[in-house]
């Protein structure tokens, strides 16, 4: 499994209007090109001073899926006309990451755990 991280920082006046967009536009757009292997996208959100900071993590399958999704310079970032106009920043490749291992809790309750070796 494969984590795709990437950043982009905005202003605290355009913070909900990203968000906003990110939500409505173009989450919903990267599930509409239905690529096999796209898993997920979280979207993770902290102030920093007076930029608000953005982190998105998309999970696949594998590079492969990656690429179906990005295209062969997978590493570029896909950041919309529309994200430009709001954010301060951005960067401008995503970071990938193979997934080695998961861990999860329930409270009160017995913790599951999941590993995975191999090259991906």
């Amino acid at each position: 499994m494969i984590k795709r991280i990437w950043k982009g920082w905005t202003t605290l006046p355009n913070a909900e209007a990203y968000e906003e967009l990110l939500k409505t536009e173009i989450f919903p757009g990267i599930a509409a090109k239905q690529v096999r292997g796209y898993r997920s996208i979280e979207l993770l959100r902290r102030p920093v001073g007076d930029e608000v900071e953005f982190m998105t993590v998309m999970t696949f399958d594998d590079l492969d899926a990656v690429r179906a999704f990005a295209g062969p310079n997978h590493e570029t970032a896909y950041v919309p006309d529309k994200a430009r106009v709001v954010l301060s920043r951005f960067d401008e490749r995503s970071a990938h990451f193979e997934v080695r291992a998961t861990e999860s809790y329930a409270f009160g309750g017995a913790n599951r755990s999941e590993s995975r070796q191999g090259n991906h």
